[in-house]
């Protein structure tokens, strides 16, 4: 069945024309364009590129990163733009007929497994003639070890997304600021503190749902954050901190207690009693519109937020602010840090033309110039360098990757190398509230874990395992939460019982096993 549906989809792209077809560290290298000289090469050189269009705006040809990047390398760019809803399923259709564009965004365990088969480029045999990725893989070994296939390949250029020490943080806990001011309420700081929270705006405000959750599961998912809450566990399978080993939640003795709080807050109205099937626009006008007024959600979503609840309200006093994380007595209080390596990368097609002037072209986009055209954009149109550090311009106010995306294609996902380079330039000119944050949520921030690499046999038992035990499980869990399972002794063992048959105990003894072999014992 699964072959015949490929076949099927394969078929319609082909059909349509859409497959892709080739066309056409830290300082630049002395020699950065791919016609081989100081100047651009007078025979212009064209690479497809696939992309998908952001609703902070669409992508466009015009951009004027492009412009100069073309002056500066004589390559051209022609983006092949698809929906984000369909990037996931045109990219599999890609590599799976091996006719990716000269230039895609991949999974690294993608680029690792399909590496060999000949679907992207060797970057490894091309380190003679690109000196910025080689400073990039000898500078990030972590990065090397996650683009570097079973064959010794290496097949990506991995994104950075966080800094080195290990301080950089995505999510918070937000709350309707204005409420919590109007009745006089002091921010929760213990999960008992925080349904009294939630019991009291119910009171004041009884046609709302005072709690919402974007997604069930991922990095701001209900399951995720009150997991993590409960059992000191970042998802179902991660490491536990302090601990070198990987844990699966549900096993953990305080997993049952973050079902039956889940469950609390749903039987009492204090939950969305639609949490588990909201789509992102569904999720934001409730918060909004006030049905709902706490939520877990990205930081750098409180500003924008808080400017469309007041044109949505009418009122110039809403306002959303970050409260404190909570954990269980006994609990680590943490958040992990960005990753310092992202888990996708760049890859270059294995049919490109070119294939000199291809990584020529992607070393030029890793040095230093090309780096900040993609993170940073243009100096003195984007940004400005302040105390030795990039900032961008205060024009763009405090969200400023809204127009930096739409105007210029800067800090643009699937196109930008180096989100951690655009952090820095937004928080370093962050107004006095986000600052607040961040120093608010300091405390609970610890390094990231490094990413593992898997064999061949473990990729296919991960493929083979993991998304039918993560459709259990979220299934599951939501029937605990919203009655439908009573939580007792019984139907958690079987819970558990059934994870296990899915192969709960097969995965983390290879997460592990992996862990181990990647990074030692220690």
């Amino acid at each position: 069945m699964r072959k015949r549906t490929i076949a099927v989809m394969v078929m319609t792209v082909l059909l349509g024309g859409l497959l892709a077809g080739c066309s056409g560290g830290k300082k630049p290298s002395a020699d950065p364009t791919p016609g081989g000289s100081e100047s651009p090469s007078p025979k212009p050189i064209t690479f497809t590129w696939l992309v998908y269009d952001r609703t902070e705006g669409r992508v466009r040809d015009d951009w004027e990163i492009f412009k100069e990047i073309e002056a500066k390398t004589g390559v051209k760019v022609e983006f092949q733009v698809v929906s984000q809803e369909g990037l996931t399923e045109k990219r599999q259709i890609m590599i799976a007929t091996n006719s990716v564009t000269d230039f895609i965004q991949v999974s690294t365990q993608e680029g690792r497994e399909h590496g060999p088969e000949k679907v992207f480029l060797n970057l490894k045999d091309y380190l003679d003639i690109a000196p910025n990725l080689k400073n990039f893989y000898d500078s990030f070994p972590e990065a090397k070890a996650l683009a570097t296939g079973p064959d010794g390949g290496i097949y990506t250029v991995p994104i950075l997304e966080g800094d080195p020490e290990g301080k950089g943080f995505n999510f918070v806990w937000m709350a309707r600021q204005d409420l919590i001011d109007k009745y006089n309420l002091e921010p929760p700081t213990t999960l008992d503190e925080f349904y009294q929270f939630l019991k009291v705006l119910k009171e004041k405000h009884p046609d709302s749902y005072p709690l919402t959750s974007q997604s069930p599961i991922g990095d701001v998912g209900l399951y995720t954050v009150f997991g993590r809450a409960f059992t000191g566990i970042q998802g179902f399978f991660n490491l536990t901190p302090g601990d070198n080993k990987y844990a699966f939640a549900p096993y953990h003795e305080g997993y049952k207690d973050a079902l039956l709080y889940m469950n609390k807050l749903y039987a009492e109205k204090l939950l969305d009693p639609e949490y588990s099937l909201l789509t992102g626009p569904q999720w934001e006008e409730r918060m909004l519109s006030g049905k709902s007024l706490v939520t877990y959600f990205w930081k750098a979503d409180i500003d924008p937020m808080t400017e469309k609840g007041r044109t949505a309200s009418g009122s110039q006093e809403f306002e959303l602010d970050a409260i404190p994380q909570f954990a269980a007595d006994g609990i680590q209080n943490y958040q992990y840090s960005r990753s310092l390596v992202g888990a996708s990368g760049r890859a270059v097609s294995a049919k490109v033309k070119d294939k000199e002037a291809a990584v020529k072209f992607l070393d030029y986009l890793v040095s230093e110039e090309g780096s900040n055209y993609l993170s940073l954009g243009i100096l003195g149109k984007t940004y400005t360098i302040e105390d030795g550090k990039p900032m961008f311009l205060k024009e763009f106010g405090n969200s400023p990757y809204v127009p930096l995306r739409r105007d210029y294609g800067v800090w643009y996902d699937n196109i930008s190398l180096d989100n951690a380079k655009a952090r820095a330039a937004w928080e370093s000119g962050l107004d006095e509230k986000s600052k607040a944050i961040n120093a608010r949520y300091e405390q609970y921030i610890i390094p990231a874990p490094k990413a593992i690499v898997k064999t061949e046999e473990e990729m296919e038992l991960e493929k083979s395992k993991l998304s039918n035990l993560n459709k259990y499980l979220e299934q599951k869990i939501t029937e605990f939460v919203t009655g439908k399972t009573p939580i007792n002794d019984d139907t958690y063992q079987q819970f558990l019982d059934q994870a296990k048959k899915l192969g709960a105990d097969e995965l983390l003894n290879m997460y592990n096993t992996a862990y181990e072999r990647t990074y030692g014992s220690k």
